[in-house]
């Protein structure tokens, strides 16, 4: 389902947002009927209207409700779409001073690109969730036009940024643990854990958590349980009767252990071990574990750099673009700073000033 308020202002999320926020401090004279002047051109109250009231049949299609004029929340709503509205004809201005433009068949293939990837290409699904909100082909097409817009201006701005393999390396050599997957190896363990008296129970299969514990009687249990293991008692029995680990209790407490992924006591002890060998009770803040290693130690592997290179170029060349649109869109709200003015009413608030500190 389409929704007027959402993809209204989601336009702006294509790749760089139309700002929430717009300069003013204009002198021009607004004309009647209109809510703001742009460098010389007015923004209509219709248009304003239009905006508001398909935000309106939007919220009553999905049964929301829909804030009463007035109110600090319809306020706030007509906030957002006067400066949606003013960021949109910089936005156009600036398009015109870089040769950007828009052709019909732009927007059309936007148009089937959205009934394709939202409504599996079935075109009268489409128009008809734009008639539940009350919405025209036509009244959206302008919504799409402004999405086609920020794309080509997007694509404008950064078509100069690169990555360089330079860049990508150095990108990977501080992030290899992102690359590969650590060292490894199989153990099984039992949890001991007795509470304190008058502990309350925990969740249904959950530990008590560690202020609940009783570590001196857990590990006496736990000395216990490693002398009946010492003498050749079944680990998996005992893991099954006395681990308070339930998650592996079940399976006669095995689990696979990552390096660096257990609590530090755990971690430590799990890979000291030599294959096959049991571990004395060991202390963490969830009790006292006996631990023998099942496997040997499977080491770290780190994926080379040529398998991710692409990757991690297109990675930063994202990031790189972003940057450089959300440079340009700042840069635009510097330069229109006085040649925005609004109508009595339609001002954007005032953003108070950061605090100044006081020797």
């Amino acid at each position: 389902m389409l929704s007027p308020v959402r993809i209204t202002l989601a336009v702006v999320g294509t790749t760089a947002a139309l700002a929430a926020s717009a300069c003013g401090g204009g002198e021009a004279t607004v004309a009647e009927g209109s809510i703001a002047t742009v460098d010389g051109t007015e923004i209509s109250k219709a248009e304003l209207d239009e905006l508001l009231d398909q935000a309106k049949q939007g919220a009553e299609a999905s049964k929301q409700e829909f804030p009463k004029v007035g109110t600090p929340e319809y306020q706030s709503l007509q906030t957002q779409y006067v400066a949606y509205l003013v960021q949109r004809e910089e936005f156009r201005q600036a398009a015109a001073d870089l040769g950007v433009e828009v052709a019909e068949k732009d927007v059309d293939a936007a148009e089937d690109e959205l009934v394709k990837s939202r409504f599996a290409g079935v075109r009268k699904d489409y128009e008809k969730a734009l008639d539940e909100q009350g919405l025209t082909s036509d009244a959206y097409r302008s919504t799409l036009e402004t999405s086609v817009l920020t794309q080509k201006l997007y694509e404008e701005v950064t078509k100069d940024t690169a990555v360089t393999d330079g860049e990508a390396l150095q990108y990977f050599t501080q992030n290899t643990s992102q690359y590969g997957t650590p060292a490894s190896r199989d153990v099984r363990h039992i949890l001991i854990q007795i509470p304190r008296d008058g502990a309350p129970e925990p969740a249904a299969g959950q530990p008590y958590p560690t202020d609940q514990i009783d570590f001196a009687k857990s590990k006496a249990k736990a000395d216990e349980i490693y002398a009946q293991l010492e003498g050749g008692a079944d680990f998996a029995t005992l893991a099954k009767n006395e681990s308070s680990d339930f998650s592996s209790a079940d399976a006669g407490g095995k689990l696979t252990v990552r390096k660096g992924e257990t609590v530090p006591e755990f971690d430590k002890v799990s890979f000291e071990l030599d294959e096959a060998e049991l571990s004395k009770p060991v202390k963490t803040l969830y009790g006292y574990h006996v631990i023998e290693s099942l496997s040997p130690v499977h080491p770290a592997k780190t994926t080379p750099f040529g398998k991710v290179r692409a990757s991690i170029r297109a990675t930063l060349l994202s990031q790189k673009k972003n940057e450089a649109m959300s440079a340009w869109v700042e840069d635009l709200r510097t330069k229109y700073e006085g040649k925005v003015s609004y109508a009595a009413g339609y001002e954007p608030p005032e953003v108070p000033e950061a605090p100044t500190e006081t020797q």
